[in-house]
């Protein structure tokens, strides 16, 4: 596969920034920094990458804590999340202050993404989807080509994302799942916001929370 990944845990709350990356012009995407920015930079560089952009799944402190700071000292523009999570990006200084964070600052993504877009990582194309219950304004990336899609706080492997967050919706979640990401084929491998990698056949058959069998 020509798009390449590598995840970084960062912030205490151990959340998985990754690294895209096109294998034929090594240009890159950091896909949520949520703040360690010494350590996803330093995996930079041992690649030998180029960043050219930064891609967000949703407005959360642990997933775009250090996008300002990024942003501003490489000169990177920021695709994502949806529009509907400009509230959470306008929280991110509270937010930091209430989890004992280091100051995280706002700011306004150069490029809002809707279901439909597609962002570019060097030579690739991954489709957007938007998939809100967790946070309304949360979006998943999808490489078809590589069967490959990174959910943020959608899905886990066995688990779901919480939806006791303001404006967090359980049942929308649920359908974000199993009409949004199901359609997109049992063989699709995804890199979650928290811990490891799946598969949605294997979430299909054993997640509690959204396999099949729930629903049938």
């Amino acid at each position: 596969m020509s798009l390449q990944f590598h995840t970084v845990p960062v912030t205490p709350f151990q959340q998985n920034c990754t690294l895209l990356w096109c294998e034929n012009s090594k240009r890159a995407a950091v896909v949520d920094p949520g703040g360690d920015l010494e350590k996803i930079l330093a995996a930079v560089d041992e690649r030998g990458l180029q960043l050219e952009k930064i891609l967000l799944t949703h407005g959360h402190l642990d997933h775009v804590g250090g996008t300002a700071a990024l942003a501003r000292q490489l000169q990177l523009p920021v695709e994502g999340p949806h529009r509907d999570d400009e509230f959470w990006i306008a929280q991110l200084p509270v937010q930091a202050q209430m989890f004992g964070f280091p100051p995280a600052e706002t700011f306004t993504p150069d490029r809002w993404l809707a279901q439909g877009d597609t962002v570019t990582v060097g030579e690739e194309t991954l489709e957007v989807h938007h998939c809100p219950g967790h946070t309304p304004g949360h979006v998943v990336f999808f490489h078809r080509a590589g069967k490959l899609a990174l959910v943020g706080d959608v899905l886990f492997a066995g688990s779901i994302g919480r939806t006791d967050f303001p404006r967090g919706d359980h049942d929308t979640l649920i359908r974000s799942i199993t009409e949004k990401l199901w359609p997109l084929g049992d063989d699709v491998r995804f890199i979650p916001g928290h811990g490891p990698m799946s598969s949605f056949g294997q979430e299909r058959q054993s997640n509690p929370f959204v396999a099949d069998k729930r629903f049938g």
